[in-house]
């Protein structure tokens, strides 16, 4: 558990107890998994391969150390210590749901990468002469104000791929406006030739969530007042709170007049900031739901979508 544990502190450069519990124990009910987890980091504290911080928010982080990082070479995996870097993070929030929303996906089977890996793999063989791409699509906030979108975290599935989105606060108009154009080309092509099939917006509190809903809805009331055609719009119709299902029009293969298909879905929930939260002891006031037996983690699947496999345990892979 160790050396998984300690490649994935390499991976992120900083992570939570619940980032482990995730990376590792995953099949596990979650009050195990974490109890493992904790178990794992305060073993690696004690022998100098991590070192712990505490956030302005109060949250337990971890660095690795230079012993930790030569304890990994020594295990065949390159790596360097993150510790002057965690110390100066006075809140890296952003950060870590970016890796623990990484890590569920790869929880269930998903190829998953944050906004930096996905930037380096999306200008892998550029080389020093070739243009550097700085994200996976182009958007017009306002006329003649293009603006380039990249996602907090992208996961790759047989149908396409999906975009996830971590608001952290309320949108301004401008975040408002590339929401809105962003859910407006699912169904279409990204920079990297994928094809864009979710938009998941993780919202810290249901005040940020009801605004990212809004924005959403207000999207589907003037997209569907229009006329689609295969060249341009979308239709949107909410089949359960938060999940909106989108349409397009294409030409059949046969051919023949356009029909309409759906070609993805938006989804907008709350992240399980409580998960962090969690005690292991009498005192705990903080709900255990969201974990791998429910619906929830990456991302909720809408009802007419396969369900979620459930993860195996990646120390026995």
């Amino acid at each position: 558990m160790w050396l998984r544990a300690l490649s994935t502190l390499n991976r992120f450069r900083v992570i939570r107890a619940v980032d482990i519990a995730l990376a590792c124990c995953p099949e596990r009910p979650f009050k195990a998994a974490l109890t493992a987890a904790q178990r794992a980091m305060r073993g690696m504290a004690k022998a100098g391969l991590v070192r712990r911080y505490r956030t302005d928010r109060f949250q337990h982080v971890y660095g690795l150390t230079t012993a930790g990082a030569r304890w990994l070479d020594d295990h065949g995996i390159a790596a360097c210590p993150s510790v002057r870097r965690v110390a100066d993070m006075s809140n890296p929030e952003h950060r870590l749901w970016m890796n623990f929303i990484v890590l569920a996906c790869e929880a269930r089977g998903l190829r998953a990468l944050t906004e930096s890996e996905a930037l380096r793999e999306l200008n892998k063989g550029t080389g020093n002469t070739g243009k550097v791409k700085q994200g996976f699509m182009s958007v017009e906030v306002w006329p003649d104000t293009p603006r380039t979108l990249r996602p907090d975290a992208l996961a790759y599935e047989p149908d396409g791929v999906t975009w996830f989105e971590i608001d952290r606060s309320k949108r301004g108009n401008d975040r408002e406006t590339a929401l809105s154009k962003l859910v407006r080309r699912i169904g279409s092509a990204l920079e990297d030739d994928t094809t864009l099939r979710r938009v998941v917006v993780f919202a810290r509190t249901d005040r940020i969530l009801q605004d990212a809903l809004a924005v959403i809805r207000k999207t589907a009331k003037v997209s569907n007042a229009e006329v689609i055609n295969p060249d341009y719009g979308r239709h949107f119709k909410e089949v359960e709170p938060g999940v909106f299902e989108v349409w397009a029009a294409v030409w059949p293969s046969g051919g023949g007049g356009a029909i309409d298909v759906r070609v993805g879905h938006a989804i907008v929930q709350l992240l399980p900031t409580w998960l962090p939260k969690v005690r292991l002891d009498s005192t705990n006031e903080h709900s255990l739901s969201g974990w791998f037996n429910e619906n929830y983690l990456p991302y909720r699947r809408p009802n007419t979508a396969k369900p979620w496999r459930q993860p195996v345990s990646p120390l026995r892979l």
